[in-house]
This record gives structure tokens, sequence and C-alpha cells, in this order.
């Protein structure tokens, strides 16, 4: 690898180190190309997911949109995130497609509205998370073809995660993410989630959508010995890490309207530990 593309690359592992210290942390422990790979793909997902989360440009995500058609068709634009997303396709059969999904996941943030349905809200859990897993699995696995489910019912589960988590980051944004479905199911009123009410019904109501999300943990799980053996022990961390915010929330008493959810460090060291005897063992037990 020349000097160039690893000064790109740097550029790449910058911004996820900056922004998500949790993948970060369970990547960076993979062989040094696939981890470059991953931040590749990342730094694209994070400007993506810039211009629409934080900036709420329309114009710029449709900028990012043409840019990218053009990098389809071989031009590659000359910035650090392209030239190294270039030298990670040529090294890895990654397909694009799941990149405009991801596309069109940001578009649904832009023109958000509340799910209607469950399976509305796990649609769009797809295009926003499902696809990025799909985006990195060719790095990981020489038979990613076999472990397609897999990698977007991981996605999807992270992405519920991260909606349990945040529910009241959320709410001040003007974002309900939970299917109106569900919340009648339960009677969670509207005035309830305003006042940010931690009650027996917004439990049992959370709880639903975490054991859903568990559920895809667990099946995501199911095809853990189908990846490389230098991928493992990374996608089992990043897995249970991540799995672990809804314990977090639970330690929290529910309140995930004013306070952060986060995985104590003893935890985390608790974690990596039983995972590196799972992936000695070659067996995927729960944790």
């Amino acid at each position: 690898m020349n000097a160039s593309i690893e000064r790109d690359y740097a550029f790449c592992e910058d911004v996820i180190r900056k922004n998500s210290k949790s993948f970060y942390r369970a990547f960076s422990a993979l062989p040094r190309q696939k981890a470059l790979s991953i931040f590749a793909i990342y730094a694209f997902c994070h400007k993506a997911d810039d211009l629409a989360d934080v900036q709420r440009d329309r114009r710029g995500l449709e900028a990012f949109q043409k840019t990218f058609e053009s990098f389809k068709n071989g031009s590659t634009p000359d910035e650090p995130m392209w030239r190294a997303l270039r030298h990670t396709a040529e090294h890895y059969p990654i397909s694009l497609l799941p990149f405009d999904d991801m596309l069109t996941g940001q578009r649904m943030d832009l023109s958000f509205k509340q799910p209607s349905t469950q399976a509305d809200l796990e649609d769009y859990c797809y295009y926003v998370a499902g696809s990025v897993g799909l985006m990195i699995l060719p790095v990981l696995s020489k038979h990613h073809r076999l472990l397609e489910q897999n990698a977007v019912d991981l996605g999807k589960a992270m992405q519920l995660t991260n909606i349990l988590r945040d529910v009241g980051e959320d709410l001040e944004n003007k974002r309900v993410y939970i299917p109106r479905e569900i919340q009648l199911l339960y009677g969670y009123s509207d005035e309830e989630l305003c006042g940010q009410t931690v009650n027996h019904t917004f439990k049992q109501l959370w709880e639903y959508e975490a054991r859903r999300s568990e559920f895809l943990y667990k099946k995501a799980l199911m095809g853990l010995p189908l990846f490389d053996a230098d991928s493992r022990l990374p996608v089992l961390l990043a897995t249970v890490l991540y799995r672990q915010i809804l314990t977090a929330v639970r330690d929290n008493r529910y309140d995930c309207f004013s306070k952060r959810a986060v995985v104590p460090r003893e935890r985390q060291l608790l974690l990596y530990r039983q995972s590196t005897e799972v992936v000695r063992n070659l067996r995927c037990k729960p944790l």
C-alpha cells in the first residue's frame, strides 16, 4: 500500500475513532487491511448520516448521491474517503446496492414521520442499518452470500437498540420511532410520552421492542462460524457490546429520557473475555 492511500485510510480511521469508539475498538482487532476497509465504509456512512441527521441538508444529500452515482460508474472523486472506498472495492467483492439502500434510509430520515406499524419500523431499520451490515459483510467473510440475512438481522437489532437508548434525545428532535400501533397496543399516550413518563406501560412497550432486538441478535449470531476466523471476535464483540446497551437502560430503570445508557468498563472487559472464549471454542453460545 503506497503512502497516499495510507493517508486516505488514516482520514477514514480518524472519522470512526472520533464518532464511534465502540465500533472502532471492536473492528481495530481485524487484520489491518480489513480494518481499514471497514473504516472507509464507515466514513461513507457517517458523511451521509451527517448530511441527513445533523445538517438536515437535503441538497447536500442529493449532491452526495450524485457523486456516488459517478463513483459507481468508475469515477473516483479526489477526496480521501472516496479514494479509500475505491481501494476497498478493488480488494473485496462489495456490492454497491446496499450503499444505495443506506442513502434511501437517510432520505427517509429527512422526511421523517412516526412509523405506523412494526413492519414500517423494521423496514426503516433495514435501510439505515441492515444495509450497512451488507456493506461490510464481504470484508468479513468469504461466505458472505450465505450470511446476508444474518448481517441484515444484526444491523436491524443494533438500530432498534439505538432507538430504545435514544427515546428522549429523539423526542427532543421531534421524532418518535416507536410504531404508532405499538404505542396504541400498550395504551401509552402522547401526553405521557411528551411528559417523559416512565411507568409500567412504558416499560412494557420498551420491552416489546427490546425482545425483538434481542431475538434478532440471536438470529444474527447463528452465522458466526461462517465468518472468517480472523473476523469472528470483532463481529461477536461488536454484537454483545451493543446488546448490553439494553441491559444498561434496564439498569437505569428504563429512564432513557434523561440518562444516557452506557456499558460500564468492567462489563466490557468481562464481555471481551467471554467472547474470546466463545470464539476459541467455535461455538456461538448466548452471552
